[in-house]
Parts: C-alpha cells; structure tokens; sequence
C-alpha cells in the first residue's frame, strides 16, 4: 500500500539551512560554537582584535576553501597553495566561499584596474576588430607583450629522414620598448653614489655600508685593474669610466680570492633597486629615494603602449585615451559605439563599467595602478566581478565594506549587500558602521574585549536585540558625538596653492595649524590628492597612510615597534653578555626550530604540519640563554607579556627602563594594551596593525601630523579613545590633519575642509572651510546634511 505524499512536509533537503560552527579555537577564539542562516544577511560585530575576522576568514571561509581545493586532483593541488584545516570540532553546512578582503592589490608596475578587472581585456579585442588601421590580433594592444621576431632552422625528423626547414615568426605586441610597459623610466642619480671630486682610494663611494676595506664592494673596483684607484673620478678616461659604470660581469682576483666585478649600476640595481623598497631598513630607502628618479617615459608618454597600439583608433579614440578617460566618460563612450558584429563583447565591456559606477568608482580610470588603490577602493574593485555573476547559494564574504566610503556612498553599498542575498546567497559581513549592522538579518557580536579578553559570543539575534543587549557593540550602537561648543583657535596655517594633482582644480586653501583638521568629501572627490600630494615639503609631516604593515610570522610588536632594542640592550647589560643572544633571529635562537617555535613539516600538495618545537618547547630561545634574567624573568617570559603588564614592569624597580616604557606608553595611548610582545604580526587584525603603526610613528619628530582614515577596522567604542589620543596630541603641541569620512572624528574636529562637490573630474575643489557647526548650518555639501542628520541637528 502506497502513502500520499504529505504536500506541507519539508523535503529533506531544505533542512540544511545554517551554517553550524562548533567548538571553533583559531586564534584567540575560546570553543566558539554559532549557528548563522544560510541566504540571509548576517553582520559580525565587536571591538577590533575580538575574533570575528578569525571566526568569519579564519575558520568558516578558510575551511570552505580547503574543501574545494580538496575536489581537484592530487596533480592540481601541488600547483595550489596549501591550507591546515582550522582548528574546530564540527563546520557543517558550508557552501562555496568567494572572499571579498581588504588585501591590497599587487603593486607590480604592470598591473592597472584594467588589467584586474578584465575591462582591459575586452577593450583590446573591441580595437583589434574594429581600430583603424588594423594592427593586429588584442596582444597587438597589450601593454605587457613586447614586439618581438626570429627566424632560424629547424631540424626534424619526417618519414626517417632528418629534414631541415627555415622557419620565421613575428609577434607584434602592444609593449613600449623604451619603458618596457611601466610607464615611467628609472634615472640614477650619480652625485648620490660617489663624490667625483676624489679617488677610490681616498673613500669616493657614499653609498650606505659600503666601508673601504670590504673586499666583496670598494675594494672589488680599486684592486681590479680597470680603473686607477688614485686617480679622481672625474678625471677617469672614457674607457675608464664606462668599465667603472656599466662593464658586464668579469671574474676578477683581488688578494688571491676569486670575485665578480660588475658596473656600479647593474651592481645597485641588482643589490638595491630590485628589492622591495617598504622592506628596506630606514637609511637605505632614504639613500634609494635620494638616488633613484623616476620620470615618465618620453616616448610613450607614460603610456605604456607602442607607437603602433597609438595609432590604431575607434570614432577618433585609441586605445591609451579610453583608458587614460574617468570610468563614468568610458561607460558614455562605449554606450554610443553601435556595431552588431561585436554586440556581445560591447554587451559584456558596459555591463563591467556600470558596474564600476553603480559601485561608487567611476571616478576611476582603467590607467591607474592598481597598488596606489587604497584598501576600500581595492576591495569594490574586487567586488566588481562578482555583481553581475549568475551563481547563487554561496557564501560572499566582505570585511568591512564601506571602509574608505563617505556616509553618501555606505546606501549604495548597502543595496548591493542585500541584493547579492536576495538572489539567495548567504552574505557574512564583518563591519562596524551601524549604517551597515542596521540592514543584518541576523548579528553575531563577539568580544567582550580584544586578544586575551575576547573570542566569545556575547551576543546573537537581531538588530533590535543587539541594542536591548548589554554588550560593548549594544551600547555605543547609538553613540552619537556632539558638536564642540568651542573650538581651538589655530597658531598658524600651512598654504596650498594652485594644487592640480590627479583631479585637484588649481585649489588655494590654508590648512590651519595647531588644531584638529579634518579634511573630507566623497570617495574621489581628491582629499589625499590634496594632502598627500600638495602640502609642501619641508613641514615638518609625520604621515600615516593606509600602506599595510608588511611582517612574516617572526615579525612581532616588539620588533615592530623598535622596543626589542632597549629590552636586548637591558638584558647583555645586566648579565654582561652580547645582546645578538636575545635575538629569536640571531645567535640565541633555538638550533632545533631556528627560533621559530614551531618546526614546520611540509607534505607537497597536504597541509604542511607545524609542531611545537621539543627543544625549547615553543620558547624560541636556546636553553642557556633562558638562564640569564632581567628584574627576575627571561626574555621568553617578557615578550609573553601583554604591553599593559610590560608597561608596569619595565616602569619601575630593578626592571626600569625608561626607553623601553616610552615605546610600551605609546602602544597603550592607542588602545593596544592587550597585545602580547611576542605576538606573530600576522595575528593582528586590520585595525591593530593600523594602531601599531600609528604608536609608531607617534615617536617620529615632526609639528604636524597626517593621519589617513585613522578609524579604519575600530570599533565605536575604540574611536572615543582615538579622538582623546587626537586631542592629546593637539594639547601637546602638534598639529593634526586627518582625512576621514567618520562623522563622530568631524564633529569633534575644530576646522573642516570639504572637498566636493561629487568625484573625479566632478570633484577636485574646495566647497567648505570653516568650523563642524557652520558645515552643519549651512548645509550646502553632501558631508553637510549627513553630519546635521548625524548630530541630530
């Protein structure tokens, strides 16, 4: 006998609904167990450095990848990079993860946002098929393919005979050989390598560390044979001197040792330029920007594309003028060509730049290096793919979305977050912008405090219950900062004028100084043109930009910051030994893990295994070094300490050390108390990176400071404590300029500059100055009407 179906029983596949996460441990998350809807929106919320990038990236999206990555074959997987499952009891319910981070993107001199968008793609198709005249196949467009041709024999066998055949080929591509695709072409300084005035002998070389008696550099060039090393350089011969300079490699015998002579330029270009300028030490990259210019390229003028690729034009318009136009102007151009061969590439080349538009960056051009987008405009740009994507039931995942968005833009922003879920996605969005945690389906607040003190739920619900709930993220929700009563009186002004940078329309403008400034308007509208690029050298600036803090996993707090030195310092000192033996990257590190902690185990296309290191037991240290104390601890014990329990220590009794305290004074100003010494830099969340740097630079001598977003991944309550580090620093004497969006840093400001009106070529000028008060009275600019809502004024 055969049972009726019962119409209103679930099917069975419908029950998988949420995504269930179980006794989750991945960085400072304590069994973290929370179960999230499947196709709705849900925000996580809590103070920076509580756990929800290590709960939302670290373990449901990175264990969605390592199961896909999982599907393909062993012979794949080696090609791929490998990742550990994340430390969890159970993950169920996972659907495919597409991560949309804040990840800058490469800045290799060949990528542009046309290249990383695909938009440049297509645009070099749409010419080779319809550029007149035609110059060849869309490689013939391409910045990054050179122009190259041969022709030789070619030896074969055919029917047991060897046969050979003269065979030729040409590439044309679309490469700017004098600049070879960079847009810019490297000069050496040479005043700034030698002093042309003296000999070898008599020390010419002033380039950093280069001593007289090293054999592999100076005495290299006076003891080869090439040159007179007492002879002033200036006086040197033609042959002399272009041996001096440019000569390729030659094995050379200098006191009975083989060594390479090499040209003085490939020899710094190999040792210096090719190297990574933001990873060198302080003094070489001040010797590098001193001695290395970079020009645009004359023949191509910046470019990148041949004479050829320039000449091949549609309706008037060749290939470097589309991508040289504002975005929006392009989305127009393209919109007006009407050729039905080509209409499904021109269908595909408009629908990707509305969507730049759409998304709030039309202001951009497809010429722009894709390394000078800050983290906000990289992470839209990633976005940009996925918008008109057909896929549904996966999982997208954004961390903090709006970042780098004035409150104009956060409800377009907004729109595409609940569109992507209304196709039946589930969106995970980590944010701190209660524009953004007011549209969530569904809250997820972890804390209650960062590092050791959060990595628990305190709350999950709704919106409405987030608000009710006695949590960090419930009280400050509605937080609004009042408008200054009274404002500081400045003590002097730094003048701008005529700046034109990027989208800058000729702008005058005094920014006054001794004061809080803020500088602000929509994204695009030229603030950093303005700041960054105009204020005149020479003013004494300490700047603090959005450039991401590059560190490996030995990189910590403590070496970040310089507070190692001191504490080295204090330990040889007080048990009269080297201060290398303090050094996890020198002489005390541990033989067996080489002061890693952990001795790594790589499988080929497996997850790598790492175990703590049996030696010293993770300590990092050789056994004999954790023998000498300072104020009764090791140096192990010191760098687990937090920077508030370092703070105490190194302040007062047999462990003061007054350097050391200032450093540690500094991490606890910006909120970073929590932290641990030793703590892998690659621990560290968004917003405390952009702290540490902050402490950092807070030590660097200079009357006015520039701060970049400086609310970047804080939380509400964590923005309090940087407008009273804001204002201590105004006490103290300084002058602070800071560009920002957030509404709470402009009314707290004592002067706003507003640059507007709109972005791009629609920007570029400065449509207020005055007090917080006066922008919300008068109401004229968008940041205007947003702040009087804000204030409720």
């Amino acid at each position: 006998m055969s049972m009726a179906a019962d119409p209103s029983a679930v099917h069975v596949a419908d029950s998988h609904d949420l995504i269930r996460v179980h006794g989750a441990r991945v960085n400072n998350l304590k069994d973290v167990s929370v179960e999230i809807p499947k196709r709705r929106l849900t925000v996580f919320t809590g103070v920076s450095g509580s756990g929800k990038s290590s709960l939302v990236f670290g373990t449901i999206a990175a264990e969605s990848q390592r199961m896909i990555n999982e599907t393909y074959s062993a012979f794949i997987q080696g090609f791929m990079p490998t990742q550990a499952r994340p430390e969890v009891d159970v993950l169920d319910g996972l659907t495919t993860a597409i991560i949309v981070d804040q990840e800058r993107m490469g800045a290799d001199p060949r990528s542009t946002v046309g290249t990383a968008t695909d938009a440049n793609a297509m645009l070099r198709i749409l010419f080779s098929r319809l550029g007149q005249p035609h110059i060849g196949s869309p490689q013939a467009f391409s910045f990054n393919v050179a122009s190259i041709s041969g022709a030789g024999a070619v030896t074969m066998e055919r029917a047991g005979k060897t046969v050979k055949e003269r065979r030729s080929f040409s590439i044309t591509g679309g490469m700017c050989p004098r600049c070879e695709g960079r847009g810019a072409v490297t000069d050496i300084d040479l005043s700034q390598l030698y002093d042309d005035s003296k000999s070898l002998a008599d020390g010419a070389f002033t380039i950093p560390g280069w001593k007289s008696d090293s054999f592999w550099t100076v005495r290299v060039y006076a003891e080869s044979g090439f040159v007179d090393p007492n002879k002033p350089i200036r006086e040197f011969t033609k042959k002399e001197l272009d041996d001096f300079l440019y000569k390729e490699p030659v094995k050379v015998k200098v006191d009975g040792v083989n060594l390479t002579y090499e040209g003085l330029i490939p020899k710094i270009q190999k040792s210096f330029l090719s190297k990574d300028r933001e990873a060198m030490q302080p003094h070489i990259r001040a010797f590098v920007d001193r001695a290395v210019t970079f020009t645009t390229c004359p023949d191509c003028d910046g470019t990148r594309l041949s004479e050829t690729a320039r000449s091949s034009r549609i309706a008037g318009v060749n290939i470097a003028d589309a991508c040289a136009m504002q975005i929006s102007d392009l989305a127009e151009w393209v919109r007006g060509l009407d050729e039905p061969s080509v209409a499904p590439l021109l269908g595909k080349l408009r629908h990707t730049l509305d969507s730049f538009v759409e998304i709030g960056l039309g202001y951009l051009s497809l010429d722009r290096p894709s390394g000078t987008l800050s983290g906000g405009e990289a992470q839209r740009t990633k976005m940009i793919r996925h918008l008109g994507s057909s896929l549904t039931d996966v999982t997208y995942v954004f961390d903090e979305p709006t970042t780098g968005l004035h409150p104009h833009d956060i409800q377009r922003m907004n729109d595409l977050l609940l569109r992507l879920r209304d196709k039946g996605n589930t969106v995970l969005v980590v944010e701190h912008e209660p524009e953004t945690i007011a549209i969530a389906d569904h809250v997820v607040d972890l804390g209650p405090g960062a590092g050791t003190a959060g990595g628990t739920i305190c709350f999950e619900g709704t919106v409405e219950g987030l608000r009710a709930a006695d949590t960090i993220t419930g009280r400050h929700l509605d937080d609004r900062a009042a408008l200054k009563d009274e404002v500081r009186k400045p003590t002097g002004v730094l003048e701008i004028r005529g700046a034109n940078t990027h989208n800058l329309q000729n702008v005058d403008v005094d920014v006054p100084l001794g004061v809080l400034c803020v500088v602000t308007g929509v994204a695009g509208s030229g603030k950093s043109s303005l700041i960054h690029g105009s204020v005149p050298s020479g003013a004494g600036l300490v700047s603090v930009d959005q450039t991401p803090i590059r560190g490996s996993r030995r990189s910590n707090p403590a070496t970040y910051t310089g507070l190692l030195d001191p504490i080295r310092k204090a330990f040889a000192k007080a048990n009269g030994v080297k201060p290398g033996l303090f050094s996890a990257n020198s002489e005390g590190a541990c033989p067996n893990c080489n002061g890693a902690g952990v001795v790594y185990t790589d499988l080929a296309m497996m997850a790598g295994v790492a175990t703590t290191c049996e030696e010293c037991d993770g300590k990092r240290f050789q056994a004999s070094v954790l023998e000498y104390l300072f104020g009764g601890r090791d140096i192990s014990e010191v760098l687990a300490m937090s920077v508030s329990e370092a703070e105490e220590f190194f302040g007062s009794g047999d462990a003061r050390t007054p350097a050391a305290h200032k450093i540690l004074q500094r991490l606890s100003d910006v909120g970073l108390g929590y932290l641990k010494l030793g703590q892998p830099l690659t621990t560290l969340s968004g917003g405390e990176r952009q702290r540490l740097k902050l402490a950092t630079h807070m030590a660097d001598k200079g009357g006015v400071y520039v701060l970049d977003e400086p609310t970047t991944g804080l939380h509400l309550a964590d923005v309090e404590q940087l407008l009273g580090l804001l204002d201590r620093l105004v006490e103290a004497g300084k002058s602070v300029i800071v560009i920002e969006h957030h509404q709470a840093v402009m009314a707290h400001a004592d002067w706003i500059i507003d640059i507007g009106p709109g972005a791009g070529h629609d920007g570029g000028r400065v449509v207020f100055e005055g007090t917080p008060a006066d922008l919300v009275a008068a109401r004229s600019t968008l940041t205007g009407e947003h702040l009087a809502s804000y204030a409720g004024a």
